[in-house]
């Protein structure tokens, strides 16, 4: 019989109120809250605390504090990646960020999902689906990625935009929902 943490990694519907889960999201809490807690003359000690908190992560990337998630181990940060303040990551399922991405301050990224129907729902039960972004991606600020989305290389989300779909490579998408703006010439 699989565990609500193979559940929940595997897309399934779960119980977020296991107690493993339970104690990883404390584990998370704590972890970024003394992130969020550090000052500036702090740098080397945020960094390492990253790495304990994130599931893989590069020599070289930058996340401006505040900063917060789920679990934390789910997300896979490439290279010479920028995190601007006040990121939201809910990490239920894999969130996969490539190199060289930015992403400007109050951007959401949610992996976590509830069923459509009120009965499933009310039941407590949740689920998630995995996000991928590519590479020399760029997400404006406010802008909110939904679960199951994947971003193709050198995209752009405009600021405030709502990605509910996937969106092609060399793009520009933007609005609520997120719709195709332009093309992009790389």
């Amino acid at each position: 019989m699989k565990s609500e943490k193979e559940k929940m990694l595997e897309g399934e519907l779960y119980n977020p109120l296991d107690s493993v889960l339970r104690k990883e999201r404390y584990h998370a809490k704590i972890t970024f809250q003394k992130i969020n807690s550090l000052n500036e003359d702090q740098i080397k000690i945020r960094k390492e605390l990253f790495n304990e908190l994130l599931g893989t992560t590069s020599k070289r990337f930058w996340i401006e504090p505040p900063f917060f998630c789920d679990y934390g181990y789910n997300i896979i940060i490439g290279e010479n990646v920028f995190i601007n303040y006040n990121c939201c990551i809910l990490d239920v399922c894999k969130v996969i960020i490539g190199d060289n991405c930015m992403l400007a301050p109050s951007v959401q990224i949610y992996t976590a999902s509830h069923p459509l129907d009120a009965k499933s729902r009310n039941s407590g039960l949740e689920f998630g689906k995995p996000v991928t972004i590519g590479n020399n991606v760029w997400i404006g600020g406010n802008a909110t990625i939904c679960p199951g989305v994947n971003i193709g290389d050198n995209a752009v989300i405009a600021a405030g935009a709502v990605v509910i779909k996937d969106v092609e490579p060399n793009t520009l998408v933007g609005g609520n929902p997120a719709k195709l703006i332009k093309h992009i010439d790389n």
